[in-house]
Protein backbone atom coordinates (compact mmCIF):
# COMPACT_ATOMS: atom_id res chain seq x y z
CA UNK A 1 0.00 0.00 0.00
CA UNK A 2 1.51 3.22 -0.98
CA UNK A 3 1.90 5.97 1.77
CA UNK A 4 -0.90 8.54 1.82
CA UNK A 5 0.08 11.92 0.60
CA UNK A 6 -0.31 14.92 3.67
CA UNK A 7 0.03 18.08 3.02
CA UNK A 8 0.74 20.65 5.69
CA UNK A 9 0.38 24.63 5.61
CA UNK A 10 1.13 26.33 8.73
CA UNK A 11 3.76 29.00 9.36
CA UNK A 12 4.87 27.79 12.34
CA UNK A 13 7.91 25.70 12.41
CA UNK A 14 7.29 24.16 15.80
CA UNK A 15 3.99 23.16 15.40
CA UNK A 16 4.58 22.10 11.61
CA UNK A 17 7.60 19.49 12.87
CA UNK A 18 5.56 18.28 15.73
CA UNK A 19 2.97 17.47 13.15
CA UNK A 20 4.81 16.05 10.52
CA UNK A 21 6.98 13.57 13.45
CA UNK A 22 3.74 12.64 14.59
CA UNK A 23 1.99 11.72 11.15
CA UNK A 24 5.20 10.35 9.91
CA UNK A 25 5.64 8.07 12.62
CA UNK A 26 1.69 6.75 11.57
CA UNK A 27 3.15 6.30 7.95
CA UNK A 28 1.66 9.25 6.16
CA UNK A 29 4.46 11.05 3.54
CA UNK A 30 4.46 14.47 4.53
CA UNK A 31 5.06 17.79 2.69
CA UNK A 32 5.02 21.19 4.37
CA UNK A 33 4.86 24.95 2.80
CA UNK A 34 4.77 28.04 5.18
CA UNK A 35 1.68 30.00 3.46
CA UNK A 36 -1.43 29.84 0.88
CA UNK A 37 0.32 30.72 -2.06
CA UNK A 38 2.98 27.58 -1.78
CA UNK A 39 0.12 25.66 -0.82
CA UNK A 40 -1.08 26.10 -4.36
CA UNK A 41 1.89 26.29 -6.00
CA UNK A 42 2.08 22.81 -4.57
CA UNK A 43 -0.94 21.91 -5.40
CA UNK A 44 -0.44 22.12 -9.11
CA UNK A 45 2.32 20.16 -9.31
CA UNK A 46 1.77 16.94 -7.01
CA UNK A 47 -1.56 14.79 -5.39
CA UNK A 48 -2.17 15.32 -1.77
CA UNK A 49 -4.87 12.96 -0.14
CA UNK A 50 -5.46 15.66 2.33
CA UNK A 51 -4.50 19.19 3.48
CA UNK A 52 -3.92 20.88 7.28
CA UNK A 53 -3.85 24.42 6.70
CA UNK A 54 -3.51 27.22 9.03
CA UNK A 55 -5.96 29.73 8.83
CA UNK A 56 -3.61 32.67 10.40
CA UNK A 57 -0.49 32.65 7.58
CA UNK A 58 1.49 35.49 5.70
CA UNK A 59 1.33 36.17 2.00
CA UNK A 60 -2.23 34.30 1.68
CA UNK A 61 -4.41 32.77 4.30
CA UNK A 62 -6.38 29.90 4.69
CA UNK A 63 -9.32 31.10 3.76
CA UNK A 64 -7.98 32.88 0.58
CA UNK A 65 -5.95 29.44 -0.13
CA UNK A 66 -8.84 27.40 0.43
CA UNK A 67 -11.34 29.40 -1.43
CA UNK A 68 -9.09 29.48 -4.43
CA UNK A 69 -8.66 25.57 -4.16
CA UNK A 70 -12.53 25.25 -4.20
CA UNK A 71 -12.61 26.94 -7.48
CA UNK A 72 -9.42 24.88 -9.17
CA UNK A 73 -10.46 23.30 -12.75
CA UNK A 74 -9.20 19.86 -12.06
CA UNK A 75 -12.06 18.09 -10.24
CA UNK A 76 -9.85 16.10 -7.91
CA UNK A 77 -7.74 18.77 -6.55
CA UNK A 78 -10.41 20.74 -6.09
CA UNK A 79 -12.60 18.42 -3.74
CA UNK A 80 -9.06 17.64 -1.62
CA UNK A 81 -10.38 16.97 2.00
CA UNK A 82 -8.96 20.71 3.74
CA UNK A 83 -8.70 20.53 7.64
CA UNK A 84 -8.67 23.71 8.76
CA UNK A 85 -6.03 24.25 12.25
CA UNK A 86 -6.44 27.25 14.40
CA UNK A 87 -5.98 29.31 17.46
CA UNK A 88 -8.36 32.43 17.31
CA UNK A 89 -11.71 29.82 17.04
CA UNK A 90 -13.72 33.02 18.41
CA UNK A 91 -13.00 34.58 15.09
CA UNK A 92 -14.80 32.15 12.66
CA UNK A 93 -17.59 29.57 13.09
CA UNK A 94 -17.63 26.41 11.83
CA UNK A 95 -20.81 27.32 9.59
CA UNK A 96 -18.39 29.32 8.34
CA UNK A 97 -15.07 27.80 7.65
CA UNK A 98 -17.60 25.23 6.03
CA UNK A 99 -18.74 27.31 4.05
CA UNK A 100 -15.77 28.73 2.34
CA UNK A 101 -14.76 25.31 1.23
CA UNK A 102 -12.69 23.64 4.94
CA UNK A 103 -14.00 19.81 5.33
CA UNK A 104 -13.07 19.79 8.73
CA UNK A 105 -12.28 22.10 11.87
CA UNK A 106 -9.38 22.01 14.99
CA UNK A 107 -8.41 23.92 17.36
CA UNK A 108 -5.05 25.05 18.44
CA UNK A 109 -3.52 23.40 20.52
CA UNK A 110 -3.36 20.75 18.35
CA UNK A 111 -4.58 17.37 19.77
CA UNK A 112 -2.88 15.02 18.49
CA UNK A 113 -5.14 12.23 18.95
CA UNK A 114 -7.46 13.57 17.23
CA UNK A 115 -5.50 15.24 14.41
CA UNK A 116 -4.38 11.49 13.42
CA UNK A 117 -7.82 10.44 13.66
CA UNK A 118 -9.12 12.68 11.05
CA UNK A 119 -6.35 12.16 8.92
CA UNK A 120 -6.95 8.48 8.62
CA UNK A 121 -11.01 9.22 8.39
CA UNK A 122 -10.09 11.37 5.36
CA UNK A 123 -7.35 8.75 3.86
CA UNK A 124 -9.07 5.59 3.85
CA UNK A 125 -10.27 4.11 0.77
Amino acid sequence: MSQKKVMIAEDSSVIQNLTKKILQFQNFEIYSVKNGKELLDAVQNEHFDIILLDINMPVMDGIEAVTQLRQHADATKKSIPVIAITGNAANHSVAYLKSVGFTEYLQKPLNFDQLVELVKKYTQN
